[in-house]
């Protein structure tokens, strides 16, 4: 006698699933929902980010700004 384990997701939706994104035309790290947050709007601060504070930093050591006496 064996004891199985109910699965965690039922087939249908998974199946379900599974059909829904072999579907979409988009690309594979693009096709959830809140994916588009995750793999270019972060990026895309940090990026954003970087460039003002490389940009104030040389702003501020060609007029000698914050330097220690």
């Amino acid at each position: 006698m064996t004891l199985e384990e109910a699965p965690f997701y039922p087939r249908k939706k998974l199946v379900q699933k599974q059909q829904y994104f072999q579907k979409l035309s988009k690309h594979i790290h693009l096709k959830g929902r809140y994916d588009v947050v995750t793999s270019v709007a972060i990026p895309l601060a940090l990026a954003g980010t970087s460039l003002f504070m490389i940009g104030r930093g040389i702003y501020n050591m060609s007029n000698g700004i914050g330097k220690k006496e």
